[in-house]
């Protein structure tokens, strides 16, 4: 029997093309991965987009302000922040390419379940109302790093002319995101780490030729292992909102979906054809977790070196919106007047570029959250976009009012931080519990990348537990 074409008649109007859906798995998108390392490098691109999320509020706002109330003595802590939780984000991206699901629909399976989701489902749900604030302390951050740099109107730090800027950043942000397609988070994001990169470490490794020089001794002071009595509360925030935090390794394996790493490596067909271009883009993606992991610790031991070095000394320990303006003068009154204004770029650049991420991201686990709860569609191509871009529409106007309504960001982060690194302990239970369910032992990696997963979780484990009582007042060390 001849086949039967659908012939469009001249004045009908064609049907809507259903847009690509990038998360699921069809045999026709199958590509083989690279087996070079510059063939690697081209499909690198989640971990720049996680960076630009990372580095932050975190760094700018938290991670200085500890180097000025600790001086050199918690710079152990950064480097641990930074490097520990990496592991876990790579078990979770690596459960996600094997699957093709996303990191929440893994915490799904994670009982008990409470309705139609897990327990975790609704810690990250709690987690993210107090992010809220977090993300208004970024919109305000970046606001007040603009009003110094351009005071619109009034006073530099005055309220009208940060809520200006801070309409003015949330509209931005808005604006850059209306599609919110990977490809231009992707150009947004990379566009961003190249030039907080660049500034930051700049700014840090140019004091020693100014009066706020440091040297070995200061370095080697960081690297003893002790928390001084009084920064308990404070370095547990940092390690919650410093480094990949539970939600960026939540956001990670949304990314890894959406670059096309699952996509790429096809539905599980049983075949070693597909066994093997999931060894080769599982090598990918550890190569793009190790460059976002270098641009981030690089990033954060320059800011908290900035505040160690230059705030400590002179026992100054900013609050709020004046903590850009105190760093802003300092870097004048040692550097002069070009160093102010390289540091409010490379401080806009950092905080903007997170607030992209953010835009970019919390739309799409909300999304699929409702997903889960029944209220949209996941799976609709259209319905999912169509949520998305509504939320991208609403978050950041939360924020920003929440900014304005609270105006510290120094201490919304410090809310928000507590809360992430509550959340990162039961992100380490699900980690090794999906990896248990759903990956193959041919999948697991060498010996060695067990072990590190395993000081990964222990060491979250101990530091959250060992902040959470001092916070309340428990010390472990008897002091």
């Amino acid at each position: 029997m001849p086949k039967m074409t659908t012939r469009t008649m001249p004045g009908t109007p064609a049907a809507p093309a259903v847009p690509a859906d990038p998360y699921a798995l069809r045999a026709e998108d199958v590509r083989e991965a690279p087996t070079a390392f510059a063939g690697r490098l081209r499909h690198l691109g989640p971990g720049f987009v996680l960076s630009a999320a990372v580095v932050g509020s975190g760094e700018l706002i938290v991670t200085t302000s500890l180097g000025a109330r600790a001086g050199f003595a918690l710079l152990w802590l950064v480097i641990i922040s930074t490097g520990v939780k990496v592991w876990v984000q790579m078990e979770l991206a690596r459960w996600t390419i094997l699957n093709g699901r996303t990191a929440l629909e893994g915490y799904r399976e994670i009982g008990p379940r409470i309705g139609p989701v897990s327990w975790i489902n609704w810690l990250w749900i709690g987690m993210d109302f107090a992010k809220m604030f977090q993300r208004g302390g970024i919109i305000g951050g970046t606001a007040a790093a603009c009003s110094i740099l351009w005071p619109i109107t009034g006073e530099a730090l005055s309220f009208r002319s940060l809520a200006v800027w801070a309409v003015l950043v949330t509209a931005l942000a808005i604006a850059l995101l209306g599609t919110n397609k990977y490809g231009m988070v992707e150009r947004l994001c990379v566009a961003s780490v190249v030039i907080f990169t660049l500034v930051t470490v700049g700014l840090a490794l140019g004091l020693p030729l100014t009066e706020f020089g440091y040297g070995t001794g200061e370095l080697g002071e960081g690297l003893s292992f002790l928390i001084p009595a009084g920064t308990a509360g404070v370095a547990l925030a940092m390690f919650g909102i410093t480094g990949v935090g539970a939600d960026e390794m939540t956001t990670y394996t949304y990314w890894c979906l959406e670059k096309g790493y699952a996509r790429w490596t096809g539905p599980d067909d049983g075949t070693e054809d597909r066994a093997r271009r999931a060894e080769g883009w599982l090598k990918v993606m550890r190569l793009d977790v190790a460059a976002g992991w270098l641009i981030c610790t690089l990033c954060t031991l320059s800011f908290y070196v900035i505040g160690a070095a230059v705030l400590n000394p002179q026992k100054l320990v900013p609050e709020g919106n004046s903590m850009i303006s105190t760093l802003s003068r300092i870097y004048t009154d040692t550097m002069g007047p070009w160093a102010e204004y390289v540091f409010l770029v490379g401080a806009i650049t950092v905080l903007f570029s997170t607030l992209i991420g953010s835009t970019a991201s919390v739309p799409r686990l909300w999304t699929n959250t409702l997903g889960m709860l029944g209220v949209v569609d996941w799976k609709d191509v259209r319905a999912r976009r169509r949520t998305i871009q509504i939320l991208t529409y609403c978050l950041p106007t939360v924020w920003a009012s929440l900014f304005l309504f609270v105006q510290s960001p120094v201490l919304m982060v410090q809310v928000g931080g507590l809360g992430g690194g509550v959340f990162l302990l039961a992100v380490v239970i699900a980690a090794w519990r999906l990896r248990a369910t759903g990956v193959e032992r041919r999948f697991r990696g060498s010996v060695w990348l067990t072990v590190a997963l395993g000081v990964s979780s222990a060491a979250i484990v101990f530091l959250g537990v060992y902040g959470i009582l001092e916070v309340f007042g428990v010390s472990l060390t008897g002091s």
